[in-house]
């Protein structure tokens, strides 16, 4: 068996390998650069070893670094997680001649799968369904809007190498088409030093489902069920879930069969994913093959009761597998939410800093029978890098039915606290809430449909808007009390806690009379009430309410005459005051932005890769302006409206702050 596991990654991932390997009895070595000096998988691993400067291609990418620490640590054998170098030949390559196992596939399968050009001319000689598509290389634009009138718009343009949606484009017709081929090129030499290019026909009403499988050194190959990876932002997934609720049972066996033939006509072992596009009538298309571990395994592994990370070791330790694909059975049904540093208020930026707190829900089997898995790899006091890829947490439930699992990860996302960084949160939680996700109708184009003007909050039912109102009453009547103990410490000065209370919650103003008895009885003017009960006491910021015999778990932070609450997506300071205060508050005029409507700002932190314009120059709406790199994507910073370039005040290069001075309009 393997003695010791270095792990080329970082992150939450690296943290998920040493937790299968602590359980197996195997020594674990992490690698880190300068950013990752203090990063969770270090304090986890049993040793440590730095090798070089923050930027990936510096650390994490270089081969020769990660074969020293090998040398120097004298690791039997090396997990590459996912990104980075899981799916590079030349590094499986270099393993095999220092004799160390690679716990993945060989090296023929990954050229095979690593190349989408050549995996799609394989896949189509092993019988698997393939999208139509140009799948030679294209030189440059011009040739790319030929190819894309002759394919038939909506096209993808995808770069040949990589995945994770880096490199991706959608074109709906020719300006796009050169356009974003010029983009996914570049995006793809930044990222993965490889710029080659193809295009293939978009596929409507899409589904994003992959088919997991997993075979030994044996001639042994299986699949493990499914996975529905439909709800994506700029090609990246957000949210997935195991089974799909779309497939049926001869859909599911077919693709999987047809994934089985794909991993055995390139010899195939260890985990490996088979990605496929899914159309309304359940055709699906291949798309690409994984040649590694995917970040949304913990929902196959929830559903199969199969450690993939432990069978990757025991695959690679040369084991045979100790099930077949009759054993393979499905249980109950597992989400993930994948938790980003990304300000869904600013169209997803990424968003960087320290966390000043983060606290993830209690992981293992409630008692009502499911299941909180929470796979990361940051703590509390940590800080988040503008170097690498923003994921903080995956966040994942178990249920015996989807409905089940849907409300266990929206209770799971309201007890998870989070601060001092911009995050994805409060997104994920409105997501859980909607009806279309419930209800399972999803495409590769949900959160375009859903959210076409971007995310800018949850507003509250009149129903919830309520709650939230009793919520506030009731946190409210504790303070007062609290107050009250306090000027009751001099004779004679003890003041009364009035009953009658004004909470205003976004545009709504609701009075209500607020009496103590066990809880709070919150009565509106209309007559109906309330009854709240909590444990909450002031200065804690998440606790549990009963309202109106529903349990709320809600976070909290003092906001002037109120507080600021976050529960189900809705993010809303709420006002309580006095009938004479919020009277006042009435008269109080209203604080506006300032103008920013002639400056473009850095959305985000990042490195100015490109400025598109120059000084006196006519610009029109829509037009590229400058593009910006932040955790691996390139973004385009287009123009609002028509004007002239009065100033341009970075450089490309230039390393910049949020909301930091690009340019100037007259």
């Amino acid at each position: 068996m393997i003695k010791k596991i270095l792990i080329a990654n970082r992150g939450e991932i690296a943290c998920r390998v040493i937790r299968t390997a602590k359980k197996l009895g195997i020594k674990t070595v992490a690698v880190y650069s300068d950013a990752d000096r203090e990063a969770l998988h270090v304090r986890q691993a049993d040793e440590a070893v730095h090798i070089g400067a923050p930027p990936s291609a510096q650390s994490y990418l270089v081969i020769p670094k990660i074969l020293e620490a090998i040398r120097q640590t004298g690791a039997d054998a090396v997990h590459p997680g996912y990104g980075f170098l899981s799916e590079n030949a030349a590094f499986a390559q270099a393993l095999e001649k220092e004799g160390v196992a690679f716990i993945g596939p060989p090296v023929k399968a990954i050229e095979a799968m690593g190349d989408k050009i050549t995996s799609k001319k394989i896949a189509a000689a092993a019988g698997v369904s393939t999208v139509p598509g140009h799948m030679g290389l294209i030189e440059d634009a011009d040739e790319a809007v030929r190819i894309a009138g002759s394919i038939g718009y909506p096209v993808m343009i995808k770069a040949s190498a990589g995945g994770g949606g880096k490199g991706m484009r959608i074109a709906w017709n020719d300006a796009e088409a050169r356009e974003g081929f010029a983009l996914s090129r570049s995006e793809a030499k930044s990222s993965f030093g490889d710029d080659r290019i193809f295009i293939e026909k978009f596929v409507t009403e899409p589904r994003h489902i992959e088919i997991q499988v997993l075979g030994d050194q044996h001639g042994n190959l299986l699949y493990l069920g499914e996975r529905e990876c439909s709800i994506q932002r700029r090609n990246q997934k957000v949210i997935e879930e195991a089974p799909s609720p779309f497939l049926d049972a001869a859909t599911r066996k077919a693709m999987g069969e047809q994934a089985v033939a794909l991993g055995k006509a390139v010899g195939y072992f260890s985990a490996g994913t088979v990605e496929f596009i899914v159309d309304g009538a359940r055709n699906f298309y291949f798309l690409e093959m994984n040649t590694r571990l995917q970040v949304e395994h913990p929902v196959t592994e929830l559903i199969t009761g199969i450690d993939l990370v432990e069978q990757m070791i025991r695959v690679a330790a040369g084991e045979k597998l100790s099930f077949g694909q009759d054993d393979v059975t499905l249980n109950g049904w597992a989400i993930e939410s994948r938790l980003y540093a990304e300000d869904p208020y600013r169209n997803f930026l990424p968003s960087i800093g320290r966390l000043t707190r983060y606290r993830p829900p209690a992981e293992g089997t409630k008692e009502d029978g499911t299941i909180v898995r929470n796979d990361t790899g940051v703590f509390e006091g940590g800080e988040i890098s503008m170097y690498y890829d923003p994921m903080i947490a995956k966040l994942c439930t178990w249920a015996p039915d989807r409905a089940a699992a849907i409300d266990a990860m929206g209770k799971a996302l309201d007890d998870f606290e989070v601060d001092g960084i911009g995050h994805n949160l409060p997104f994920l939680s409105a997501v859980m809430q909607q009806d279309r996700f419930r209800s399972g109708k999803l495409t590769t184009a949900y959160i375009a449909e859903e959210f076409p003007d971007g995310f800018s909050g949850v507003v509250p039912s009149e129903e919830d808007a309520r709650k939230l109102a009793a919520v506030a009453a009731f946190a409210n009547l504790r303070m007062q009390k609290r107050g009250t103990l306090v000027s009751g410490t001099l004779a004679n000065h003890k003041r009364a806690v009035g009953e009658e209370w004004v909470v205003s919650i976004g545009d709504r103003v609701l009075p209500v009379t607020v009496k103590e008895g066990g809880g709070a009885r919150v009565a509106f003017g209309d007559g109906n009430a309330l009854d709240v009960g909590s444990d909450w006491l002031p200065g804690r910021s998440h606790a549990q309410f009963t309202v109106g015999g529903a349990v709320m778990g809600v976070k909290f932070a003092p906001a002037g005459t109120g507080f600021r609450l976050r529960w189900h997506g809705v993010d809303e300071v709420v006002h309580v005051r006095s009938p004479h205060v919020a009277a006042l508050a009435k008269l109080m005029p209203k604080k506006l932005p300032p103008d920013t409507s002639r400056l473009l700002l850095c959305p985000m932190p990042g490195v100015v890769t490109s400025i598109l314009v120059g000084e006196g120059d006519a610009v029109e709406a829509g037009q590229a302006l400058a593009t910006v790199e932040a955790m691996k994507m390139e973004n385009v910073l287009r123009a609002e409206r028509r004007g002239v370039v009065k100033r341009v005040v970075a450089a490309a290069g230039a390393s910049l702050a949020v909301d930091e001075l690009i340019m100037e309009f007259e």
